[in-house]
């Protein structure tokens, strides 16, 4: 048995079949688009719903916004709550079964996924030497394999209907690696490659591949990133080698976010815009630094963007002195 027929629902064979079985067909003619929006309990995926929510009265959306079953509850405390156009479904992405769950039902009810936003992921702050296998494998779990099999099941749907949107939250740090955020950056760098694929792989069915590439917002997240276990005991402890890399960096990031001109408010308007549009780009920057970073790296020569990047790490002079 095949890989997809394992992880992905059979969804009807056609559209005639699907109204057959009385299931709209998403046709043009309704103008509906079904909406599948993944980690939207919080932080950028909240401010997606919200968005999305607003949007209602301009476009017929039927929106289903996910989180793992323990953030559920953060929907009700945000005010948002089901009705018949908004549907809140458990989902761990990095879970077949419930990927099955939610996109089966999507399929046999509303006659499938129109737009689907890959939003959940997760960060470690750490340097290389401080992540085990099994913390790399999980934040790679959920940042690149996930959205990816979430993609591979409502494909055939979508290219039955000859037309689709995937939308894809990238980052900066899918275009430049960041010290002690390297497998966030691997994550990214490995969503950015298999989407720059598959824009090319689904636009024959008149099927969109957008990443969205926030740089810095501003929000108190980065406060919520975890350490590995290693890397907390390197900061816990000042005499340790990679003592300053953390100490550092992490004052860096902190004063970059609360400075940052970017919201997850705005980044996702920019979403929104997205499925708006008849024929989006394959990349979109989310904030004025992820333009910026762009343009250096396409217009430096090579060595001289390393070299400038490192130098302008802060206080790197302090660096690797113990």
């Amino acid at each position: 048995m095949s890989g997809v027929l394992k992880t992905c629902p059979r969804l009807p064979r056609s559209l005639t079949e699907a109204t057959r079985r009385g299931v709209p067909d998403g046709s043009p003619k309704s103008g509906r688009q079904v909406v599948l929006v993944t980690g939207a309990s919080c932080g950028l995926g909240l401010a997606i719903g919200r968005r999305l929510i607003g949007e209602q009265h301009r476009r017929d959306l039927h929106l289903v916004l996910t989180a793992r079953k323990a953030s559920l509850s953060r929907f009700a405390e945000e005010g948002i709550f089901e009705r018949d156009d908004v549907w809140i479904r458990e989902l761990d992405v990095t879970s077949a079964e419930e990927r099955l769950a939610v996109v089966g039902e999507i399929a046999s009810k509303l006659g499938g996924v129109d737009v689907l936003i890959n939003n959940a992921g997760v960060a470690y702050r750490s340097c290389v030497e401080h992540v085990t296998e099994p913390e790399r494998l999980h934040q790679m779990n959920i940042n690149f394999r996930s959205p990816i099999e979430l993609t591979r099941c409502v494909l055939p749907g979508m290219r039955e209907k000859r037309r689709g949107k995937i939308i894809n939250i990238s980052s900066v740090g899918g275009m430049m690696a960041m010290p002690t955020m390297s497998v966030y950056s691997a994550s990214k760098f490995a969503l950015e490659g298999a989407s720059e694929a598959l824009y090319y792989e689904v636009k024959p069915w008149n099927i969109s591949v957008t990443l969205v590439q926030p740089g810095f917002m501003r929000s108190d997240a980065f406060e919520k990133v975890p350490y590995t276990n290693l890397s907390a005991q390197a900061f816990a402890d000042g005499d340790h080698p990679y003592y300053a890399h953390y100490h550092h960096m992490d004052r860096f990031i902190a004063r970059a976010m609360h400075r940052a001109v970017a919201t997850p408010d705005s980044v996702a308007k920019k979403v929104v815009r997205v499925i708006r549009q008849n024929s989006p780009p394959l990349r979109v920057y989310g904030s004025v630094d992820a333009v910026l970073f762009s343009v250096m790296r396409r217009t430096m020569p090579r060595r001289f963007y390393n070299w400038f990047l490192y130098r302008n790490l802060p206080k790197i002079r302090d660096w690797g002195r113990t």
